[in-house]
């Protein structure tokens, strides 16, 4: 009886890795960490789990499937990206006048913004930051809706990012 339980432990345990795989995301699973790494192998894969565990948006990914986790989720992305930027909100502000930072690459993956647009989408952000602050009342969710104003009207960043 326990060598057939051994046999069936070890059996799985070396499936795991297999389906971790076929998943579309690295060892480090799935979160921002995978979508900002993706699924290379090594010390890449280090740093999406750091990422993923700091920012807890793995737990979040996968109740809400998003964040390349199951597309099952009961929560839209619109929510995600209204959970990141309260969360991250005086961070997020400081990379937008800058115009770079990890926070500001990882909103242009929550709006879905193609890897080559991310550098445009900073432009675009700290060129358009005093009307996506309007005051110092701004609030996260009006953050978002300026921003999403700005993408639509924007030439390139209303064709390369997605959201809805």
């Amino acid at each position: 009886m326990i060598k057939n339980y051994l046999i069936a432990l070890t059996s799985s345990l070396l499936l795991l890795p297999l389906s971790v795989f076929a998943a579309g995301y690295g060892s480090a699973g799935c979160g921002l960490g995978s979508m900002v790494m993706g699924s290379g192998d090594g010390i890449g894969q280090v740093f999406a789990a750091t990422t993923n565990g700091t920012s807890g948006s793995q737990t979040f990914g996968i109740t809400s499937g998003t964040s390349n986790c199951d597309e099952g989720g009961l929560i839209k992305s619109s929510k995600e990206r209204e959970v990141f930027a309260t969360e991250n909100f005086t961070s997020l502000i400081k990379e937008m006048a800058q115009g770079r930072g990890e926070n500001l690459h990882t909103l242009a993956s929550l709006y879905q913004c193609q890897a080559g647009a991310h550098q445009e989408f900073g432009s675009m952000v700290q060129e358009k930051f005093d009307q996506l602050i309007a005051s110092e009342q701004t609030t996260p969710i009006e953050l978002l809706n300026h921003l999403e104003a700005q993408l639509d009207q924007h030439p390139s960043l209303s064709k390369s990012c997605s959201y809805s």
